[in-house]
């Protein structure tokens, strides 16, 4: 139980937070001085008067410290309004985290989360958020990491953050897992920091090993270079080494240099696909290494793929795995996904498009069967994907640059989870079978498919409903309080009607040619996600706003709809 006081007016300028403590908790404590010549400082109390304090001098930036507390029981943390901004604050004990997750006891009121009553897509405790990054099955465990940035909800200088699941839906908070270089954090006039990678399972002993594109602005000559780190705890990462110093010569590349994800090739190498440009388009890079455990020798093979189209800049966040059999047969497909950063379809107006491939993968080259897009909505951006057993699950930032800028808070949640997998010619991503478990009850069963106006009582529910043929048209309409939005197919195909009376026409989210008979619609707030033919089209739209959505109204033909149910979800 934790309880903030806050001073008056007429109070002093101590603002006072309560606490009980098991015994052998670590703080983490973001401060920053307000005062040239003052120090900011955070004291710990208890009922025998204060025994520790953690301060910085720098008025720039937050400095992070740590704070152990190896006695348990009711603890006071207290600072100076005046002399000291503190960002956050949260304990926790290294000895259960991984079961127990982090507790906050403090965030200043603009890096706070959105209180969502219901919600159930993934956000951060505190701050911004976008990439996954680390996405994998450890030591029995689904970890999510991800790009963030603890002090506000504008993209700043990235460090990693950190949770863990058991059923990839419901997820504890963990400390910081990564942090940029010290000359980063205590240098706002240059910007990067650790941006997306990828965790493999470290080849000897328990722990794991980070693969992450280290960024520093005007840097000469590489403003991006590949770092290593190992975690066998899996709470924080060590020590980072540099691994790739450079881009490969001779390339014809663009500065951009970045997002390594690592794999097991069909050949039993590590294999490594690195985003760029060249001249020629939007570039994978492949590498590979003779090292087993990862560590280092890792050499250029070559462009694994060029991407012209959509007017491209760089390649972001490239992932290639095993579909439809082990890594090893020469028979089996492989989904290489990538997103076009800057991309823009000239067609519907939708921007930062991302891509799967199918095709055949040998080690050294793809050779590319067939493609589509990965999502028709556009707002399942920086997709990142792992083989957990035999079955590929992926997640992603449900946002993308087309509207986030580093200029307005722009809070953000990830995707529902989705497995990947081969099916009479098709690459399915429907959502992972535990999102079932998310059905809290059921809200109707008849209205929606009689064409009746449907109430909604939270702003999270999923809409099933099956067609009595393929491709019959209908128009879901959503009652959004500040969107006009819907699900629509018709002549042209399967699209989300997204209009938030912005200047310019609204992009057209579409499936073109779509004929679905099955459509599986997860609404939260902020959010849509549209799951149609158990999969074979999918489309993600954030909503600006988390006010809920209030009724549906499907309206289609008479006698169209074989069966509908509305299911309010539940975490």
């Amino acid at each position: 139980m934790n309880d903030i006081a806050a001073p008056t007016e007429s109070e002093s300028a101590i603002r006072t937070i309560h606490t009980d403590l098991p015994v052998n908790a670590t703080f983490h404590v973001w401060l920053k001085a307000k005062k040239p010549d003052v120090a900011g400082a955070v004291s710990f109390s208890n009922a025998n008067g204060k025994f520790g304090e953690v301060s910085t001098s720098n008025l720039e930036e937050y400095s992070f410290r740590i704070y152990q507390v190896f006695g348990g029981g009711r603890v006071d943390i207290a600072y100076d309004t005046m002399t000291t901004a503190v960002s956050v604050i949260y304990w926790f004990t290294a000895s259960d985290v991984l079961e127990t997750g982090i507790t906050v006891v403090h965030t200043k009121p603009d890096n706070a989360p959105p209180d969502l009553p219901d919600s159930y897509h993934f956000r951060p405790p505190f701050g911004w958020m976008n990439d996954p990054n680390g996405f994998g099955r450890f030591e029995g465990h689904p970890h999510l990491f991800y790009q963030h940035y603890s002090h506000g909800l504008r993209w700043n200088t990235m460090h990693w953050g950190h949770a863990i699941s058991s059923d990839y839906l419901r997820w504890r908070h963990l400390p910081i897992f990564l942090f940029p270089s010290e000359d980063l954090t205590t240098r706002p006039d240059k910007r990067g920091g650790a941006y997306s990678g990828s965790t493999i399972p470290l080849v000897e002993g328990t722990g794991i090993r980070v693969f992450f594109t280290e960024q520093v602005q005007d840097r000469v000559p590489e403003q991006q270079i590949q770092l290593t780190a190992t975690s066998p705890d899996l709470i924080m990462a060590g020590q980072a080494e540099v691994i790739l110093g450079h881009r490969p010569d001779g390339q014809g590349l663009t500065p951009d240099f970045r997002d390594p994800y690592v794999v097991r090739g069909p050949d039993g190498l590590w294999k490594m696909l690195l985003g760029s440009q060249s001249d020629s388009g939007g570039v994978i890079l492949l590498y590979e290494t003779q090292d087993p455990t990862a560590a280092s020798g890792w050499t250029y093979v070559g462009k694994l793929w060029v991407e012209t189209r959509y007017k491209t800049t760089a390649i972001e966040c490239p992932c290639l795995l095993p579909l439809d059999g082990p890594a090893n047969a020469r028979s089996t497909r492989w989904v290489l996904t990538y997103g076009l950063m800057h991309s823009e379809d000239p067609a519907t107006g939708r921007k930062n498009l991302t891509m799967a491939d199918v095709g055949w993968f040998d080690g050294k080259k793809f050779v590319k069967e067939f493609g589509q897009e990965l999502d028709f909505g556009t707002d399942n951006y920086a997709f990142q994907a792992f083989l957990d057993g035999d079955s590929i699950v992926g997640i992603g930032w449900l946002a993308n640059w087309a509207d986030a800028t580093p200029e307005i808070d722009f809070p953000t949640s990830m995707t529902l989870p989705r497995r990947l997998h081969f099916s009479n010619g098709a690459l399915l991503t429907p959502p992972i079978g535990a999102a079932e478990s998310l059905r809290h009850r059921i809200l109707d069963r008849t209205r929606l498919a009689a064409g009746d106006r449907v109430d909604l009582s939270t702003g999270a529910v999923e809409l099933l409903f099956e067609l009595n043929k393929p491709g019959l048209p209908f128009d879901l309409e959503l009652d959004h309080p500040d969107v006009r939005l819907g699900v629509v197919c018709d002549e042209t195909g399967l699209w989300i009607r997204h209009e938030d009376g912005r200047d310019g026409a609204s992009p057209r989210y579409v499936s073109e040619g779509a004929r679905p008979y099955r459509l599986r619609i997860f609404v939260d707030y902020g959010s849509i996600e549209v799951f149609a033919d158990r999969g074979r089209y999918v489309g993600t739209k954030r909503i600006a706003s988390f006010k809920p959505v209030r009724a549906a109204h499907l309206k289609t033909l008479e006698g169209a709809v074989a069966h509908a149910t509305i299911w309010s979800l539940k975490q």
